[in-house]
Parts: structure tokens; C-alpha cells; sequence
């Protein structure tokens, strides 16, 4: 399972800049980055320079995709999927994908940045695991906000060396949502699917992955 950190804040808090730069880090580290934005606003042009995303790019992430009311950057309709199903479903491949927004996304970690103690979304939401600040406030896990290469250390000793890049080798969405598994149905149903495809005959033994979309009958 791919691990997914996203970066929360309030607007102009300097999320984007010290997110773009814990991705040059982590690719410095040797790492492959997605990165998934959310944004409220609208007409928004991607990866010119100035944007955020081409921010995001030149820092050196593998893949950035941008999620705003209107559209998603792979230009198509916003289906409101979840942060977890964006990250599952188009980067499957990468070590980690950092999110930018999304506050309220379930079963996500987060790291809150501010520059107003007195407006916490770390209070008002689930998940925050660190959060960065250059104002004074006590707890575990607080980085400055000129500490990027801190906080990606932080995030490859807590998501990546520990998973050893292993975890669960096959992932079943079912109408867009993740279904967990344990490690023996993983097993099972990649042996089962690994097994139909080899008998197809395809001429290719050389078999890295395998991905099956099915489309249900409406029943009437």
C-alpha cells in the first residue's frame, strides 16, 4: 500500500513551499514522489510557471496531479474520489504520495502547517501526526518551518524504512474505495487472476503486474 502524507493548512500558511521542498528531499533520498493537490478554486491553468504545481514539478516530483472543483489535472471530471483512491488508482508505483490539502480525508496522515496558533485545523480534524511553525507551541513532532529536510527524514523513518517498501502487493477498489485485505486473500486472489491470465496464453511469462477493471450489469 502506497503511503499517502498530505500537508494541511490555512491559505497562504506556506504549505506549498515547504511541501515542494520535503519532495525535493525525499527525491534527493532516492525516493519516487506523486504529489496530489486539492484547491477550491476554479479555471485554474496547470503547470505554468508560477503555480503551484509547477512548483511542485520543479522540485522534482515524478507525477502531480491537481484536484479542483472543476476539473482534475489528468483533464477529467472531479468524481470526488478520495485522496486514497486518487493515490491507489494512478500511482500505484511510486514510494509515497504527498497530498496538499485535503483536511478532511479519511485514514490520512497529515502534517499541519501554520503561522497563527490560533487557528488549528489540528483541533478540528483527524489525522495530524507533526505539524510546522516558526510560532512558539508545545507537543510532539514540531518542525520549523525552514526545517524540509527534517521533516522528510521524519516521513522516510516513519513511512518508508519501516514499511522496508513492502506491504500489501494487491489492492481491490470496489466502486472506488479501497477494500482491505488480509495477507492470505491478497494471496489467493492474485494467484487466482495470475493463473486465469497464464492460461490466456499471451506469449509473455515475464508477468510484473496485472490490473482488471470490471463493469457490473445495472441490474433493472
Amino acid at each position: 500500500m502506497v503511503p499517502i502524507v498530505t500537508f494541511i493548512g490555512w491559505h497562504d500558511s506556506g504549505k506549498t513551499t515547504l511541501a515542494s521542498q520535503v519532495v525535493r528531499h525525499l527525491k534527493q533520498l532516492g525516493y519516487q514522489v506523486a504529489v496530489i493537490k486539492s484547491t477550491k478554486e476554479t479555471d485554474i491553468a496547470f503547470d505554468t510557471p508560477g503555480t503551484d504545481t509547477d512548483t511542485h514539478r520543479k522540485a522534482g516530483a515524478d507525477s502531480v496531479m491537481l484536484v479542483a472543483p472543476d476539473q482534475m489535472v489528468l483533464m477529467t471530471d472531479n468524481r470526488g474520489q478520495s485522496l486514497t483512491t486518487l493515490a491507489y488508482r494512478y500511482f500505484p508505483e511510486v514510494d509515497i504520495v504527498i497530498g496538499e490539502g485535503f483536511k478532511d480525508a479519511r485514514l490520512v496522515s497529515k502534517i499541519e502547517v501554520f503561522r497563527n496558533s490560533k487557528q488549528l485545523l489540528r483541533e478540528q480534524v483527524s489525522g495530524v501526526i507533526a505539524v510546522a511553525s516558526d510560532e512558539k507551541i508545545s507537543g510532539d513532532y514540531i518542525f520549523r518551518l525552514n526545517e524540509a529536510a527534517e521533516i522528510a527524514s521524519f516521513i522516510e523513518k516513519r513511512f518508508l524504512q519501516a514499511a522496508g517498501k513492502e506491504g500489501d502487493h494487491t489492492t481491490l477498489l470496489v466502486n472506488g474505495s479501497r477494500v482491505p485485505m488480509k495477507d492470505f486473500v491478497q494471496d489467493a486472489l492474485a494467484g487466482t487472476v495470475r493463473g486465469l491470465v497464464g492460461s490466456l496464453k499471451l506469449g509473455n511469462n515475464d508477468m510484473r503486474t496485472i490490473e482488471i477493471r470490471i463493469t457490473l450489469p445495472q441490474s433493472s
